[in-house]
């Protein structure tokens, strides 16, 4: 399949906007509490979903949101790993993700998907409705998704991107603030 074929395929815009569901999370790591989304709000989160069993998660997908992580400001992007996965979820312990985290020297918070005792699909996944990982999901100040892409996605299209997301809410401060 031609390259830019394939790049269309793994981009899903979200339109319009819709409001990111809360996360179900088993265990957090590198966070001294849980996060919620709700809290979050006033930041651009960056939901960065991957599986340690997943080439191109490794090779893309947690490289990229350690790569965000390390460039925007914490008061305006918050990353969050997400270990999801459809199959071998019962091998995947806090025990194996702790020791990837190590090992990978990632620093963001990261939270092992909820197992889903209904089906394969963890909570998270199943809420997101992600194909599978990695799977890059852009949400709002405002807590509204605003892209969700499949596979991996270009560092400066997605740097441009959350960049835009940053500016937002301060372009609109600015003229709430020349109106009046």
């Amino acid at each position: 399949m031609p390259r830019r074929e394939s790049a269309r395929r793994s981009l899903h815009m979200t339109t319009p906007p819709t409001c990111a569901p809360e996360l179900l999370v088993q265990a957090w790591f590198n966070t001294d509490r849980p996060l919620t989304l709700s809290a979050l709000r006033g930041r651009v989160v960056v939901l960065a979903a991957f599986q340690v069993l997943c080439p191109t998660s490794i090779a893309s997908g947690v490289p990229q949101a350690q790569r965000i992580y390390e460039t925007f400001a914490p008061s305006d992007v918050a990353v969050i790993g997400m270990h999801t996965t459809f199959e071998h979820h019962d091998a995947f312990t806090p025990a194996v993700l702790k020791a990837f985290i190590h090992e990978y020297r990632l620093k963001f918070p990261i939270a092992l998907d909820q197992p889903n005792p209904e089906g394969p699909i963890p909570h998270t996944m199943e809420r997101y409705k992600m194909c599978g990982t990695p799977s890059l999901v852009l949400i709002d100040r405002h807590g509204m998704v605003r892209k969700h892409a499949f596979g991996a996605v270009d560092d400066l299209r997605i740097g441009a991107e959350i960049g835009a997301l940053t500016q937002e809410s301060a372009a609109a401060a600015l003229a709430r603030s020349s109106a009046a």
